[in-house]
């Protein structure tokens, strides 16, 4: 069974855990032999930018001693042979357009997710 995650909401728990629920499960699952890819939409296309930095990141008197390191997680889903594609529309929408992605990241036109998920037996939304 080969699934698709697609992924909208961003930086879900990243606070308290330092790294994106979903993007956790996924190397948990893949290292387990699971066949999955993954499809940055929305907000969650924040998560292919390669150079992001949450260090110094601090709430009054508390400091961020873990932080978030997306790019360096998506890096390695791709590492471990995930397809990662990010939607083209929702990374120019967020003016990611001229950033630097994470080599490996597909980016795909909105058109063309529902071709996309026909290669797969199953499709999770998070």
């Amino acid at each position: 069974m080969k699934a698709l995650q697609i992924l909208k909401t961003a930086y879900r728990a990243t606070i308290e855990e330092q790294d994106d629920t979903i993007v956790w499960i996924t190397h948990a699952m893949k290292g387990a032999g699971a066949e999955l890819d993954v499809l940055l939409k929305g907000n969650a296309v924040n998560y292919a930018v390669a150079a992001q930095n949450a260090e110094g990141l601090s709430f009054g008197d508390w400091l961020q001693t873990q932080p978030p390191r997306l790019g360096r997680d998506i890096d390695t889903l791709i590492g471990k042979d995930v397809s990662v594609y990010a939607v083209d529309e929702d990374v120019v929408e967020r003016g990611l357009d001229g950033a630097e992605l994470v080599d490996g990241v597909k980016r795909i036109r909105r058109d063309d997710i529902a071709s996309l998920v026909r290669n797969y037996d199953q499709v999770w939304q998070w």
